[in-house]
């Protein structure tokens, strides 16, 4: 077994990092960008007056730096070949998302709103698997340039993690569909211009088939968003809106009639993956800021790396960085080797686990550096209020734990959900 990176990857790493040091730490730099990053004025990133949406101008700048990515070959790494990308794998995507979070925040990378110049554009990779022929030709250039996109609607205020007993329906009307319904925590709706809106179309609550997934625009009549849900860590982009009589023509669904789930499932295991590695370099830069701070710091006349009150939590830390390390690889492997669901168990280990991690380093991190640890000198108050959303909305821990006990005991079946198309 040969644990070594890819052939290739380590020196696509090396210049991915040279075009940080030469284009997007340079855009931070310039006009007070970096005020974005400074977290003692990270309000600057939130409109208030605006329901406490995203600033026009931190949205502006976070274009400017995908425009960057992606005039320089980076932003469709994970895309394939003909649509500009590197033909990027599961594990390349892993061990690059680490990459860049161990880097620490910056405009290279900032999680609180999936922003990177690595795109984890997953809209692509769904448009290709289930996009009809109409609906590639009209997207597929400007998802793939980060251009355009959609949020995807699933979630809803009475039910949470439980999908499949949504209240939004959808009325065959000749050539057209009615929906009505509401939806809640959709994420960019501030200013989307499509919403991919799951609809229960036949079945009853409970049935995984009979959802189907709408490409709805947002400016239909009867599509209103209600408001902007206002969360730990501001600005905020998830919305809740309602739908009354909403009209969409046939064409509009995406996936195939009553497959909606399928599509969903198959969104949730490319990203989750992805999303574990972010969090785990996330993590991994939390022991290593504070490894070095516990060097140099010397109260009592001795430094702080000293104390086995500092080590032995830090040594903790640090060893379930390894071996998570060691699991997201070898998952995001055999991914790539025999298809996303055939790890749909260790998908969901890596996420809840690197999530919870993440957060216990940003906490452990605050009580090395003590009062300054605590404060927005540090970035990792920062890191603990973003990261603590991941342990509820990549799919609740407790969801995460049910998913990996169907497989521990036999309840669940290690294949793609009927309607999905595997890789």
């Amino acid at each position: 077994m040969n644990f070594d990176l890819p052939e290739g990857l380590q020196e696509y790493l090396d210049e991915l990092d040279q075009f940080i040091e030469n284009e997007i730490l340079p855009l931070q730099m310039e006009n007070d960008n970096n005020r974005f990053f400074d977290h003692r004025r990270e309000d600057a990133r939130t409109n208030w007056e605006e329901g406490g949406r995203p600033s026009e101008d931190w949205e502006a700048l976070l274009a400017e730096a995908k425009r960057r990515a992606d005039a320089a070959g980076h932003y469709r790494y994970a895309f394939p070949k003909e649509y500009g990308g590197r033909d990027g794998t599961n594990l390349g995507m892993a061990v690059i998302r680490e990459h860049l979070a161990v880097k620490g925040l910056g405009l290279h990378n900032d999680l609180q709103n999936e922003h990177s110049v690595v795109g984890n554009n997953v809209g692509l990779l769904l448009l290709l698997h289930y996009g009809s022929d109409a609906q590639k030709e009209e997207w597929l250039e400007s998802v793939a340039s980060g251009r355009r996109g959609w949020t995807v609607a699933i979630t809803e205020s009475a039910h949470g993690s439980d999908a499949t007993h949504m209240e939004t329906v959808g009325i065959r009307d000749g050539d057209d569909w009615i929906l009505n319904g509401e939806k809640s925590w959709n994420t960019g709706i501030h200013n989307a211009k499509h919403s991919l809106v799951m609809a229960r179309t036949s079945g009853k609550a409970g049935d995984g088939h009979g959802i189907t997934a709408f490409l709805t625009p947002t400016n239909s009549p009867g599509f209103k968003v209600e408001e902007l849900l206002w969360t730990f860590n501001m600005p905020t982009d998830h919305g809740r809106f309602t739908m009354k009589d909403v009209r969409v023509p046939h064409s509009s669904i995406f996936g195939g009639e009553g497959e909606g789930l399928g599509v969903v499932q198959h969104f949730f295991n490319e990203n989750r993956i992805r999303q574990a590695a972010s969090s785990l370099g996330a993590a991994q830069f939390c022991v290593n800021e504070s490894i070095a701070y516990a060097m140099e710091r010397s109260p009592f006349g001795k430094p702080l790396s000293t104390n086995q009150g500092i080590q032995f939590p830090l040594v903790e830390l640090q060893t379930q960085c390894e071996m998570l390390r060691a699991l997201i690889h070898k998952t995001a492997w055999q991914m790539d080797k025999d298809g996303a669901f055939s790890v749909s168990d260790k998908v969901s280990m890596c996420n809840f686990w690197s999530n919870r991690l993440c957060c216990e380093a940003a906490d452990q991190a605050m009580q090395v550096h003590g009062g300054l640890g605590y404060s927005r000198h540090k970035p990792f108050e920062h890191i603990y209020r973003h990261h603590r959303r991941y342990r509820i909305t990549e799919g609740a821990e407790e969801i995460q734990k049910r998913r990996i006990a169907g497989y521990l005991f036999g309840f669940m079946k290690q294949r793609a959900p009927k309607g999905v198309k595997e890789s």
